[in-house]
């Protein structure tokens, strides 16, 4: 999480578009985004130009001969020249950034506009955000900028309304290490917010196959224009998700503005890999859902209605990692227990890892699990291993503070990664192995806690009569000791 040093520098920053005449919270989170962008530009460009150097490689620049454009030399230029190179200058650079007009960026990027009223204003704030920047940098985190950005977007009103909110980014990260991502993957989120699991996911590919993105022409295509598909319905995330893919070194992801489980997205059998945390608060009007998904699962709720879609999405061997609410695993109506069939039955169902409830803190208390399954269309689970999460590495209060142990993240994945090492662990064990047939005795019932067993150890007490004698004297020795003092006070 942030520092409380990081908090209180944004809050200043948000105060400073407040006092200049910026009160709608979605323009102010537009305006930051905009300029973090900018300045990352910059530092990007540079790093990338330096990295390709060492390697003798040729690197055209983004800036070329537009230098004035670099944060790093406007931001000393007088204010007023600064805010015009701003205003009628790199906000059009930034916007006509993407050659392609069909690209994710240029989309969303189209319609940004310039609200930062005076060059005063600017100023202050380009120097705010160099100051933010410095403690960023301090932090020597990884999390630390998605963090600044979840803080950003908190204190945007609706924030963490309709199942909306941040997935932490190293929950993000341990999803993608438990999911053996290749560089041929299809990866798609259907509800991916500020794209985390696609930027992780890319994150992951570059590093764990860093030789083929230097040189193979075609992975850096497929990589560049193919391997990721994000949907959201939420306009401003799309465009914070483009830039934070684009600044990750994705050219052209895919992402769209789309209702996910309506017949808007006819997406089916499509990808090799999905990741994702989709809103589960609440229901939909079943007339604009999908018929295909409600062929699968007659229902309204949202959290069901994803596992079918991701079900419909994937190719046959394809994978899914979702983060699903602990109903999923044993809601007892007739839904809930449709879905699981379909999974335990129809596809391979591979693992269920219980998280703790406080991972989603402070903006919900709700407790998950991260379910793992193979799309085949002809069944083939066998044992389901089973996780009990008891720490993620941070706090589960409202402060999250990072314990400095990463929790049970790395065994997780450990673990998941070397099944046959589970087949004798016992049921008392923080996991464990359960046939598919207990798991349909059972009702399909994926609950941990139906399966694991808890050590109950046996106290011995003393016989009552010792118990008793022991309160009589304790009686005796209080009215002794009051005695002693009605004669002490009596003197």
């Amino acid at each position: 999480m942030i520092t409380g040093e990081l908090k209180t520098k944004v809050d200043k920053l948000w105060e400073m578009f407040w006092t200049g005449g910026l009160t709608n919270p979605l323009d102010v989170i537009e305006q930051i985004t905009y300029l973090l962008f900018i300045r990352d530009l910059d530092s990007t460009d540079k790093i990338k130009k330096s990295e390709l150097l060492m390697l003798d490689l040729p690197y055209e620049g983004i800036f070329n001969d537009k230098d004035d454009y670099r944060w790093s030399v406007f931001r000393d230029k007088p204010a007023q020249q600064m805010y015009n190179i701003v205003q009628q200058e790199v906000f059009q650079f930034i916007k006509e950034l993407h050659a392609d007009e069909n690209s994710a960026y240029a989309k969303y990027m189209d319609d940004a506009i310039f609200k930062i009223p005076t060059p005063q204003l600017l100023e202050k704030i380009v120097s705010s955000i160099d100051s933010l920047y410095e403690s960023l940098n301090a932090l020597e985190s990884a999390d630390a900028r998605g963090d600044l950005y979840e803080y950003l977007l908190s204190k945007i009103a609706t924030s963490g309304t309709n199942g909306q909110f941040r997935t932490p980014r190293h929950i993000i990260r341990m999803i993608v290490e438990l999911m053996d991502i290749t560089p041929e993957d299809m990866v798609a989120d259907p509800a991916c917010g500020t794209s985390g699991f696609l930027v992780e996911t890319a994150t992951y590919l570059k590093q764990e196959y860093k030789d083929r993105y230097l040189s193979d022409e075609q992975t850096k295509l497929h990589f560049n224009n193919n391997a990721f598909t994000g949907y959201d319905m939420d306009r401003t995330m799309l465009r914070i998700g483009a830039m934070n893919m684009m600044l990750h070194g994705i050219e052209n992801p895919r992402i769209e503005y789309k209702d996910s489980l309506s017949d808007q997205n006819s997406d089916s059998g499509i990808y090799t890999k999905i990741l994702t945390n989709p809103p589960f608060k609440g229901s939909l009007d079943a007339d604009i859902v999908s018929t295909d998904l409600l062929k699968m699962v007659n229902t309204k709720k949202t959290e069901l209605l994803f596992v079918a879609l991701f079900l419909r999405m994937l190719k046959t061997g394809g994978r899914c990692a979702s983060i699903v609410p602990d109903g999923v695993l044993f809601g007892s109506n007739k839904a809930y227990k449709t879905i699981r069939r379909e999974l335990v039955e129809n596809n391979r169902l591979e693992a269920v890892i219980s998280m703790p409830s406080g991972v989603f803190k402070p903006y919900a208390g709700v407790s998950t699990a991260i379910i793992i399954f193979t799309k085949t269309g002809a069944g083939g689970t066998d044992n389901v291993w089973f996780y009990n999460m008891l720490s993620d590495g941070y706090s589960l209060d409202d402060k999250r503070s990072d314990l400095g142990d990463g929790g049970d993240i790395a065994d997780i994945v450990a673990r998941f990664h070397a099944l046959d090492g589970e087949v004798d662990r016992k049921r008392t064990d923080q996991s464990f192995l359960v046939p598919k047939q207990e798991i349909v005795d059972n009702e399909y019932d994926l609950s941990i806690n139906k399966y694991k067993q808890t050590i109950v150890e046996k106290v011995e007490y003393p016989p009552t009569s010792e118990i008793i004698a022991e309160l009589h004297a304790i009686e005796a020795q209080v009215a002794e000791g009051l005695k002693e003092l009605e004669a002490m006070l009596g003197e």
